[in-house]
């Protein structure tokens, strides 16, 4: 699979590379990697990486403009994003070829070119693994941009190594990379950096979550919170995981109020949760995953769902 993905790249003069809406490390790490890696071996070749740019994310990248015009002809590369319901691109069926990269499960086998791997930690490891092949079979060679990027990734997805999608393949694809050249404690403090605002939030939900006999958590930011702790939606992704701390918790989500939705994010120690996140728009990994909800009403009934897998 890896040869025919380099194989198409290499038959296409025009790439365009999207990824999921609300980007993360990862997401922005296999975009941008994978675009640093073809412009870098393939230097006569457009290639533009799309979607809306998430602030939080300046020190690792910032997308190119891309019109519809720029689909024709284009080779379209989706990574990081399981279902296209979640895909940042209005027009990524507009290209001449559609091929999609990730690691979630494959729920919406969309793509005329698919490499799914579930067992891999991130979408970003899985564009190191693909570089390997290039370097063995089509002689290519990767920059320092590259690099950092892959490395981002990787460290984002896998919570600096910690989570159990680790793995041994993990590390050795991490050991590669470092040595190359690029600053990793300010790769680090830009991927971490907490602001005084953000920690009082993180306070505020340790002390008003709640949690039932099964222990099912959850708690609801609202816009008014918000604004008083004078975080911003994007920084409250930091915050998704804290509760895995708490002694007794089995599942929680974290609901976050926009303008025209509320974001849903679930995290599980446990019970399988990208399913229930998919009845409501949404997907991921079965202990980590994402949604949207529309009203206050709707996220009682997410609740409640939540609750029926602790029992």
């Amino acid at each position: 699979m890896k040869r025919q993905i380099i194989d198409t790249i290499e038959k296409y003069e025009k790439i365009i590379i999207l990824r999921h809406v609300r980007p993360d490390p990862d997401a922005y790490g296999s975009q941008f990697g994978l675009k640093e890696l073809i412009q870098h071996n393939y230097p006569t070749k457009k290639v533009l990486a799309g979607g809306m740019h998430e602030e939080t994310l300046n020190f690792l990248a910032t997308p190119d403009r891309v019109e519809k015009s720029d689909y024709e002809g284009a080779l379209v590369i989706v990574t990081d994003t399981g279902n296209t319901g979640r895909i940042d691109g209005e027009y990524y069926q507009e290209g001449a070829l559609l091929m999609k990269i990730d690691h979630h499960p494959d729920a919406d086998p969309y793509g005329d070119i698919k490499w799914v791997d579930t067992t891999s930690s991130s979408t970003s490891e899985m564009i190191a693994r693909l570089f390997k092949e290039g370097r063995q079979s089509y002689g290519w060679t990767m920059n320092d941009s590259a690099a950092r990027l892959l490395f981002a990734g990787i460290v984002g997805d896998t919570g600096r190594f910690m989570f159990p999608s680790t793995t041994e393949k993990t590390f050795h694809i991490a050991s590669e990379l470092i040595g190359y050249h690029f600053d990793r404690t300010a790769l680090f403090a830009g991927m971490y950096e907490v602001s005084r605002e953000l920690l009082q939030l993180k306070g505020y939900i340790y002390q008003n979550f709640e949690m039932d006999e099964n222990g099912c958590a959850f708690i609801k930011l609202n816009q008014s919170l918000l604004n008083q702790f004078q975080v911003t939606v994007s920084e409250t992704s930091q915050l998704v995981g804290i509760l895995g701390d708490v002694k007794g918790i089995c599942a929680w989500v974290i609901f976050i109020e926009e303008d025209d939705q509320i974001r849903v994010r679930f995290r599980s120690k446990g019970p399988v949760i990208n399913e229930l996140a998919a009845r409501y728009g949404g997907g991921g990994h079965p202990l980590a995953a994402g949604a949207s909800v529309h009203s206050w009403d709707e996220a009682d009934e997410v609740i409640r769902d939540l609750q029926g897998l602790c029992k």
